[in-house]
């Protein structure tokens, strides 16, 4: 559990992984702000969350489109004036966009994915950025995704906004960290999502023969790796994990529970991080 009782901000928050994040949040005892799309569903959400664990806390939701950009500094400073400047901030809301070769997609959806995707978070993060200065503390967690460390074919402007916010997400922690604030990404893994029915309705032909029968498989068994992650995305912002920053952590695959213990070691090389990797590291030599 953290330290003491915080104002938690989550995006996407009243479906799949970012309501199970607003979940966990809310049943270790902060205040939280969820943001999402559609104004009848966090209100859902909230009742939801307030009814199944009653506590003395705040919630409150705001409606928005991310795909909107120029509103974002009328809705960062609506969250403040209201109800202040989280200690936490989850960019989890995400879309996939367009699906199938870049020459065939549609410019407006590319380029919407990239606003939901990845100028938004930025957006958010520089909103409330000052603030978590002055406090000296803060906690970033961005999701990322299919993409961000390898190329995902027929998915290019998912692909592009993702890796785009895990470097940024290794800039930012750079020049954050002497305040105490730590910025990471989590991979959660394949998830049972509206996103997976995006594919599906792509289908073989746009989104390849990969990512459909994997889409399909998750149709018919959810692995529920979605709980995995937003035990992640809690545990990076516990007192356990302040020393932990830069990094993009895989819910699935990584043992991130045991990174506390390594921590002087991890955080001083490239281990979890985006990196180019140089010819004598896969033994070819170019001489």
């Amino acid at each position: 559990m953290t330290s003491s009782r915080h104002l938690v901000l989550i995006t996407g928050a009243t479906r799949g992984l970012g309501r199970l994040v607003a979940q966990k949040f809310w049943q270790d005892g902060n205040d939280i702000i969820l943001i999402a799309r559609s104004d009848a569903d966090l209100k859902k959400t909230a009742c939801e969350l307030t009814e199944s664990f009653r506590c003395k806390q705040d919630i409150q939701t705001f409606s928005a489109d991310l795909s909107k950009i120029d509103i974002l500094p009328s809705l960062i400073k609506k969250i403040q004036t209201t109800v202040g400047n989280p200690d936490i901030i989850i960019n989890n809301a995400a879309i996939q966009g367009p699906i199938g070769p870049v020459h065939m997609n549609d410019w407006e959806e590319w380029k919407t994915c990239l606003d939901i995707c990845l100028l938004a978070p930025v957006q958010i993060c520089r909103g409330f950025l000052p603030t978590m200065i002055e406090r000296k503390y803060g906690r970033i967690i961005n999701i990322s995704g299919g993409g961000a460390t390898a190329p995902r074919v027929n998915f290019s402007s998912y692909a592009t906004a993702k890796c785009g916010l895990v470097r940024f997400s290794e800039t930012l922690a750079g020049e954050v960290s002497q305040y105490n604030i730590t910025v990471n990404c989590v991979a959660p893994g394949v998830m049972k999502s509206n996103l997976t029915k995006d594919i599906l309705r792509a289908g073989k032909q746009n989104a390849g023969n990969s990512e459909f029968e994997t889409a399909l498989k998750l149709s018919e068994i959810d692995p529920h790796s979605e709980e995995r992650a937003s035990e992640l995305v809690h545990f990076l912002t516990t007192d356990a994990c302040n020393s932990i920053t830069g990094k993009l952590i895989s819910a699935i695959w990584d043992r991130w529970e045991k990174m506390p213990d390594a921590a002087p070691a991890l955080m001083n090389n490239d281990v979890y991080t985006l990196r180019r990797i140089l010819p004598q590291e896969r033994n070819i030599h170019l001489e």
